[in-house]
């Protein structure tokens, strides 16, 4: 523990940390690097706030908090990328494709390193 650190403004329990100029910063520069990028708002649970999964043509995809489903938006227009309601349209399969093969590769590496 620093010496500072109980100054520091902490959370409260029970309260959600909304997204941040790093969370987007992260998104721009993420979708820039990639093409075929397509935006995928999942809606605010109990445990998050509205976060958007970008998705790379490839499948590659990351994840961050954003202002709410309009801030979303505003963030596809920004990049010049479709976004839709993953509630009403569910992932693509080229996202679950390339998780399963990041699965398999951290396996065989997991073995090899056994070896």
């Amino acid at each position: 523990m620093g010496l500072f650190d109980r100054f520091r403004k902490r959370q409260k329990p029970g309260t959600l940390r909304g997204s941040s100029n790093d969370d987007t910063g992260h998104l721009v520069a993420w979708a820039k690097e990639r093409r075929g990028v397509e935006a995928y708002v999942e809606p605010k649970t109990t445990v998050t706030e509205t976060t958007v999964v970008l998705i790379a043509h490839d499948g590659e995809w990351t994840r961050r908090r954003v202002d709410g489903p309009e801030g979303a938006r505003k963030l596809g227009k920004k990049l010049s990328i479709p976004v839709y309601d993953v509630a009403l349209v569910g992932y693509p399969k080229r996202m679950r494709d390339y998780t399963e093969r990041q699965r398999a590769l951290r396996k065989r590496a997991q073995r090899d390193d056994l070896t």
